[in-house]
């Protein structure tokens, strides 16, 4: 297990959507675009108050699977392929994982 630096770069990046369709035309532009080694899309159930409004809704969770050295043109591209106004995107740090795998991610997503 590495426990560097070289393991934070990694992430998993969070965003929602609206429709499984939405979702998954995101997540094969992100992969396409080697934003993403990989994403996978979980159905979900989302409760937040949007312009002082409480909301309830089926929402898809995408778990982008990436280098953070690409968050800022991965958080472009989704902003620009979203249908929310506001869409959520948060990175979570790999603090430790199965060094084949993170490698695989490196292949996946060109620098």
């Amino acid at each position: 297990m590495d426990n560097g630096a070289e393991t934070v770069r990694y992430g998993v990046v969070l965003v929602t959507a609206g429709t499984r369709e939405e979702g998954e035309a995101i997540a094969q532009n992100l992969v396409e675009a080697k934003l993403a080694a990989c994403v996978s899309l979980i159905p979900i159930n989302s409760i937040y108050t949007w312009q002082g409004v409480l909301h309830k809704e089926e929402e898809w969770q995408l778990l982008i699977k990436t280098d953070l050295a690409k968050f800022e043109i991965l958080e472009a591209k989704i902003r620009e392929l979203h249908s929310y106004e506001v869409p959520e995107i948060i990175a979570l740090p790999l603090v430790a994982g199965s060094e084949p795998y993170l490698a695989w991610i490196s292949e996946q997503v060109k620098a």
